[in-house]
């Protein structure tokens, strides 16, 4: 893992043409096409371990892991096994089978105040559903989301701030009729004053208020625990539900996610990544009396014919079974404070300024001085200009960040301290020519 000089990647050229004759874009999912990084991406090959290899031959040490899933480290041969036992039974039944109800009953007994789940494909599918349940609970219409925090792609979760200290949804995609999006009320997070006022001149028609805990989708925005007991508090005078959007930080920060970590229970919350173990899973749940009112018991419909797959399932349940086996949460955490204590002099001392933000095995490197930034208007607009230089530097040196400045980056049980030490010592020579 030495610094190599910057080659062309032909063959990685030649697949990314071919890519976007036949995908828009060339990629099934936006970041992936470096646009806010500049240049084209790496077409990826292979991937073991902590290491992954790219079509011209390259290896880099992954801090992206699929964007939290394998937190394991990729092919981790448990979950490999269990997915090819699996496989071999049959790919999908379209009918109940034994993994999902043992992935239930594990997801449930980790997760504070779960009692049900209900297994989806992606995360998206999870928030869609679970607010489509909170709506149908409570019999009102308007949800809370807050600036900054991402719940997938459901056409009502995708709208953007506007002035003011609430306002009406506005679509944030083409495609998105505004009708959709009026209905969503936004708030910037961290702000008690916001959230107060809001619910005194809405609270009887806010059906659910929808966080992420830990929000890592727009920088790792960690928010004080009181403004999270506010959120808490607010929603159980009201009558609305806590909706936790735990899709990134659940099952990663502890086995009990942000939920435990702050201990807080939400009425709902929404899981994904690490669950599906590297393969497509989502779920939500929350209590009984909530849960039960999903179809067929109750009168939410929901449904999906991939839901429970039983090679997502194998992957899932494997994926956790190890963590907890091999006490992965205590290991993850002292890997984070490892890498928190080895960059930290690195990044005092660069003439750019950046800063580590850290919880647990999730992290940020911040391009911005003073106070790591708690909403999404703190972060400097100056932050995206210096991590694209920043990024292809590092991986000219061998180690795979998220190709924008805005995500997080991952650890995995497979990261081991030379893995840390090529990252700090990358991240030093790249400040260094910055």
């Amino acid at each position: 893992m030495t610094e190599r000089s910057a080659q062309p990647r032909v063959t990685s050229a030649a697949w990314f043409k071919r890519a976007k004759e036949c995908l828009p874009g060339g990629v099934n999912s936006p970041v992936r096409a470096f646009h806010a990084v500049g240049g084209e991406p790496i077409v990826i090959r292979s991937g073991r371990g902590a290491l992954i290899e790219d079509v011209d031959g390259r290896t880099y040490v992954d801090f992206v892991c699929s964007w939290g899933p394998l937190i394991l480290g990729h092919a981790h041969q448990a979950v490999v096994e269990a997915v090819r036992q699996a496989a071999e039974r049959g790919t999908t039944y379209g009918a109940l089978c034994e993994l999902e109800i043992e992935l239930a009953e594990t997801v449930t007994s980790l997760y504070p105040g779960l009692e049900k789940v209900r297994f989806v494909s992606s995360g998206t599918e999870a928030t869609m559903s679970a607010i489509r349940l909170a709506r149908g609970v409570t019999g009102r219409d308007v949800i809370v989301k807050f600036s900054g925090c991402y719940h997938g792609h459901a056409d009502h979760l995708l709208v953007a701030a506007g002035s003011g200290l609430a306002t009406f949804g506005q679509p944030d995609s083409a495609g998105v009729p505004e009708s959709f999006a009026s209905q969503t009320r936004i708030l910037p997070l961290d702000d008690d004053e916001a959230l107060e006022t809001l619910f005194h001149q809405e609270g009887d028609n806010i059906a659910a208020v929808i966080v992420e805990p830990i929000p890592a989708n727009n920088g790792l925005l960690l928010q004080r625990e009181a403004f999270l007991r506010k959120l808490r508090n607010l929603t159980q005078k009201h009558g609305a539900l806590l909706l936790f959007d735990e899709v990134i930080s659940g099952f990663r920060v502890g086995a009990g996610g942000a939920a435990e970590l702050f201990g807080i229970t939400p009425d709902l919350a929404t899981f994904g990544k690490v669950i599906g173990g590297g393969l497509p899973v989502g779920g939500f749940g929350g209590a009984g009396t909530i849960m039960d009112n999903l179809a067929p018991e109750g009168p939410v419909y929901q449904a999906g014919t991939l839901s429970g797959n039983p090679v997502a399932m194998a992957a899932g349940l494997e994926t956790l079974r190890t963590l907890k086996r091999e006490q992965g949460w205590q290991k993850l955490e002292t890997a984070g404070k490892k890498l928190e204590t080895m960059l930290t002099p690195i990044l005092e001392a660069s003439k750019t300024p950046v800063q580590l933000v850290r919880c647990a095995s999730v992290f940020w490197l911040a391009f911005q001085g003073g106070a790591a930034p708690r909403r999404a208007d703190a972060i400097e607009p100056r932050a995206a200009k210096n991590y694209r230089r920043f990024f292809h530097l590092m991986l000219e040196n061998g180690v795979y960040l998220a190709p924008s400045s805005y995500e997080v980056g991952f650890l995995s049980l497979a990261h081991e301290e030379k893995h840390l030490q090529h990252l700090c010592n990358s991240i030093s020579a790249a400040l260094d020519k910055m």
